[in-house]
């Protein structure tokens, strides 16, 4: 991968290169995104934009006769986060800026693509009803409705999610080349302001009241006290002087325990957003 940094930061031609090439091939949609926002944080939001055109062409061809969004959604996402992260050097208004996005994005997902999210719901009824028929029978009429709220949700998520990573692979990338270390020390700092974080918190749960997709809310509204969840557990282990074997456990924990620990981490964050959990760590100095 630094080796592929590199390369792409030798100019523009092999930056709009890479990208045009691996958004257009199946897959790699992921890698565009990633030069992109590399190019953007390193250059500027206008170098960004020139090479993120040559990434945009195979992306539209995806979503139009794919059709199949998710390259286009992923690169305009992550080229967002990552020109509010160049712009402003704060992870807590980039990660803002890509959940207002997202949700932007599952608004619009059912009126730009109903044929495909028609589809994904069929299929969802369809596996209910035979494999977990009693369920199936029991929501009634409201299986389709849930069904179609999980998957644009679903989608949506899945979009930020995945340009989140992408921004943040750029910035290691960026780190790496530049400034060893750097990207490291930023992440273990992420901490969201206790009016953000509130924010947060009241949109997670606003959505009965506003008459809104309440998944979609909370996935979008979420993902930065997660994010700043998982910055906590980080700086937690680095200011401990743990060894990496502690993240590799809290890892496997994490796919294990799945939301049952997510859950945890967005409450632990919205409570570091007051009382700053690190600070009140003792960091790990020499045995008297």
């Amino acid at each position: 991968m630094r080796a592929l940094a590199q390369f792409v930061m030798r100019g523009p031609l092999q930056a709009g290169g890479v990208a045009a090439v691996t958004t257009a091939v199946p897959l790699l949609f992921w890698v565009g995104a990633a030069v992109v926002a590399l190019v953007t944080l390193r250059l500027g939001v206008q170098q960004g934009l020139n090479i993120g055109l040559w990434a945009l062409l195979p992306a539209l061809g995806w979503s139009w006769f794919g059709p199949d969004p998710t390259a286009l959604a992923v690169l305009v996402h992550t080229f967002a986060i990552a020109a509010i992260l160049r712009t402003s050097h704060s992870w807590e208004r980039a990660l803002l800026g890509g959940s207002f996005l997202a949700l932007v994005t599952g608004l619009l997902l059912p009126v730009l693509y109903p044929g495909l999210l028609n589809d994904l719901v069929q299929a969802g009824v369809s596996f209910y009803q035979q494999y977990n028929a009693e369920v199936a029978k029991a929501l009634g009429d409201n299986l389709e409705t849930m069904i179609r709220h999980t998957m644009n949700a679903s989608m949506a998520g899945t979009y930020l999610a995945t340009a989140i990573a992408m921004a943040m692979l750029a910035r290691s990338w960026q780190a790496g080349l530049y400034n060893p270390g750097g990207f490291r020390q930023e992440f273990r700092s992420l901490r969201l302001s206790p009016v953000i974080a509130v924010l947060c918190g009241l949109t997670m749960v606003a959505g009965p009241v506003l008459g809104l997709n309440t998944m979609l809310l909370a996935w979008t509204a979420g993902t930065p006290l997660f994010m700043a969840g998982m910055a906590l557990v980080h700086g937690a282990v680095a200011r401990k002087g743990l060894s990496a074997n502690w993240l590799v456990l809290f890892y496997l924990a994490l796919v294990l325990l799945g939301p049952t620990l997510m859950i945890l981490l967005v409450v632990l964050a919205f409570v570091d957003s007051w009382l700053d959990i690190r600070g009140r760590i003792r960091p790990a100095g020499p045995a008297e």
